[in-house]
């Protein structure tokens, strides 16, 4: 019995050809069947629409460019001795719809200054709209301030009276509320919210659930919140829109004061997965930490809802993440859910180190994994990854190509899955004002 998706992609076949294998030299995986979106009202005229790459991605880029039929703008991107970039748009964007592709990935701070001044050129070309589309958002992990304890939860408070509330500011729930903030709280200290109370602090679409300071509470304190300073910057060099892939919390979309449309990569490792002769009765869907599992879970809905495991780690710091078993000092990672005789396929948004997905795998291999796959969107790889994802634990390692990855870091085990097509049709419906919320791709159903 072959593992097969929940509500499968359409598909109509390409001189009538089976589904292909990976390539050997490690290009992206595309199905040899594309995907049918079937919207008629989808004119894809481009007479008002130029793409353009910058230099951290342009194999994407061009992978967009040919699925939509197009070339890619003419551009010049040179950088200075000093290290100063320099762009200069070599042909005319007036009235138009420009896409700037430009993920900022490693080295982050170099590729997100070169598409803040892509953008920057395009708007003083005069372009109609400027849309920033960041496969792989750079800082989007630093998206709140870290709390250090639990707070005590405090529902629905009655606000707007002429009572006073003494509220902790670093306690709010859901701690990426500091970004959404529009004017400075201390973060350490204990405010007085009057008679307007949070009116004038958060947007009124934000939900009222407060959190009070538990006994012992501590936090990091002095932190910034990078993903709200990366939205503004975006926002103030002048894109009218921003289509990000996988952002690592969906909640800074709020972070924007632009619209945002954001997409999953995941549906397109799912249709990788499909293809594979696993039997749905072996199958058992891991996230690596107990912040993934709404991730997980759709996605273990999608792989004819197969049952979830959850890897409880403790994280010490800043990509570190220990781990042992029961039998080792500091019992910092347990293993929720049975495991023991299945392929164990975990899933999460990226793979930075590796350290948290190759101690959940040794914790899976302990407990009795036959097989276990390691599935991303984003592939960071920052050292050790090569070596922890090399060593034997894994399978496979099935990634895609929001990220450019260099030919030393290929190995053995590695699948990389293509995202243009996910990408270009997106461009296709922003630019002809259509629904981005085509199916299967803009959700995957997760809370």
């Amino acid at each position: 019995m072959r593992c097969q998706r929940v509500d499968p992609v359409r598909l109509r076949a390409v001189n009538g050809s089976p589904p292909c294998v990976p390539l050997s030299d490690r290009s992206p995986w595309t199905p040899a069947t594309m995907p049918i979106f079937g919207d008629a009202n989808i004119r894809k005229d481009d007479t008002r629409l130029r793409i353009f790459s910058g230099t951290a991605n342009p194999s994407l880029a061009q992978e967009i460019a040919s699925y939509m039929g197009l070339e890619l703008g003419k551009v010049n991107i040179k950088r200075f001795a000093d290290g100063e970039i320099y762009v200069q748009l070599q042909e005319s964007v007036r009235g138009c719809n420009v896409f700037l592709v430009q993920p900022s990935c490693p080295p982050a701070n170099e590729n997100l200054m070169e598409l803040l001044i892509m953008i920057d050129a395009c708007r003083r070309a005069s372009a109609k709209n400027i849309t920033a589309v960041i496969p792989y958002f750079g800082y989007a992990r630093a998206d709140r301030k870290i709390p250090m304890a639990n707070a005590n939860k405090l529902n629905n408070p009655t606000l707007g009276t002429a009572h006073r509330y003494w509220v902790e500011s670093r306690a709010l729930e859901v701690y990426h509320m500091h970004g959404y903030l529009r004017k400075i709280i201390d973060g350490t200290n204990v405010v007085e919210l009057g008679r307007t109370t949070l009116g004038a602090y958060l947007p009124m679409s934000f939900g009222w659930d407060l959190m009070v300071e538990n006994e012992g509470w501590q936090s990091q304190g002095r932190e910034s919140i990078a993903a709200k300073l990366v939205a503004n910057m975006i926002t103030e060099a002048g894109a009218n829109r921003v289509l990000v892939c996988d952002l690592h919390s969906s909640q800074a979309m709020g972070y924007f004061d632009i619209p945002v449309d954001h997409v999953y990569g995941q549906p397109v490792i799912l249709d990788y997965l499909a293809s594979k002769t696993i039997s749905s009765n072996d199958l058992v869907v891991v996230s690596p930490d107990v912040g993934g599992v709404a991730r997980a879970r759709a996605f273990a809905k999608k792989l004819s809802d197969a049952p979830l495991a959850i890897v409880d780690k403790r994280r010490h710091g800043h990509n570190v993440a220990e781990a042992s078993n029961s039998q080792s000092a500091g019992n910092v990672m347990n293993l929720i859910g049975d495991v023991r005789g299945k392929v164990a396929v975990m899933m999460d948004d990226m793979i930075d180190t590796a350290g948290t997905i190759a101690k959940g795998a040794e914790l899976l291999h302990q407990e009795g994994a036959r097989e276990v796959y390691a599935c991303c969107t984003h592939a960071v790889f920052s050292p050790p990854a090569i070596e922890r994802l090399s060593s034997g634990l894994f399978q496979e390692v099935i990634i895609t190509n929001t990220i450019p990855l260099k030919e030393e870091k290929n190995f053995p085990q590695l699948t990389i899955l293509s995202v243009a097509n996910l990408l270009g049709e997106t461009i296709w419906r922003v630019h002809d004002d259509c629904s981005v919320g085509h199916a299967p791709y803009s959700t995957l159903d997760i809370d």
